[in-house]
């Protein structure tokens, strides 16, 4: 007979875990984040590009000191979940911690709420629940929460395109290239743009949002893609958006791809753009 020793979790664990998650999320800039925007500085050749983003940095300063939001869009709460198979959840539903945890922290964090109960009749929850939940189930005994506040100046300039196997790589670079250059400012350059391929279309735009969790200056681990990352970035600088969209070198940050096998018929990717404050903090229980 085998037994099997289960590791249990209160759900309060995870209420407090997600309150301080979303708290720090939108108070702090990812040490990766920061590093990358003051490298970017040195890099930029626009005058007003470096003072644009010298602005972003001090502005990051500030809200590291004061404990206020970097931006007054504090996003709707993306979570990704991975709960180990050995791991039991005791008190309340996980949905139902989780969004308490979100309660909680956009309450006494001062944050903004900006989520609307139903995308047509437009009232807002005043508690910027629910959030978006992602499950995992993996091997252990943990469970770890990365919560990642989301913005919709960038969220807006998202996409999706199905193309034909036959497009190939240089379709995806020209579809990403030609996104880009249409959105311009709107996505609050410097931008990290995350890139999802395969799958279908669901999960093409789930690997872009996830992609967006990379730290920033991390090399792709398939060398293929790696190359493609850093072809897609030179393009993408070379756009002449620049930060603020005023002109200049520093578009984006970073391109992160992440990648899923697919049907034959099939090339579906998705572009998910997120602005300078690229919001993600994490916690294993």
């Amino acid at each position: 007979m085998v037994v099997i020793i289960m590791r249990i979790v209160n759900s309060s664990e995870i209420v407090n875990a997600v309150e301080k998650l979303c708290i720090e999320s939108n108070y702090f800039l990812g040490n990766d984040v920061y590093d990358s925007l003051v490298k970017a500085r040195e890099q930029e050749e626009s005058c007003l590009g470096r003072e644009i983003i010298n602005d972003l940095i001090e502005n990051a300063d500030m809200a590291a000191k004061n404990k206020t939001a970097i931006c007054q869009d504090t996003g709707m709460v993306v979570a990704f979940v991975e709960i180990g198979q050995d791991v039991h959840i005791s008190g309340i539903n996980i949905n139902d911690a989780i969004n308490e945890g979100i309660r909680r922290g956009y309450k006494n964090g001062f944050l903004r709420k900006s989520i609307v109960s139903d995308p047509l009749e437009r009232i807002n929850t005043n508690d910027n629940t629910p959030g978006v939940i992602n499950y995992e189930i993996t091997e252990g005994d943990k469970i770890k929460i990365v919560i990642a506040p989301k913005g919709f100046g960038s969220e807006n300039t998202s996409t999706v395109k199905m193309l034909k196997p036959s497009d190939g790589r240089k379709g995806v670079v020209d579809f990403i290239l030609t996104h880009i250059s249409t959105v311009g400012a709107n996505p609050c350059p410097p931008m990290v743009v995350g890139i999802g391929i395969g799958g279908t279309m669901e999960k093409a735009a789930l690997l872009a949002k996830k992609s967006l969790l990379r730290e920033l200056g991390k090399p792709n681990i398939n060398v293929f893609y790696e190359e493609l990352e850093k072809e897609l970035l030179t393009g993408i600088n070379n756009l002449g958006i620049g930060p603020g969209g005023l002109g200049g070198r520093m578009t984006a940050l970073a391109v992160n791809i992440e990648t899923y096998p697919t049907h034959i018929a099939g090339l579906p990717i998705a572009i998910n753009t997120c602005c300078h404050v690229l919001r993600h903090k994490e916690i294993i229980l």
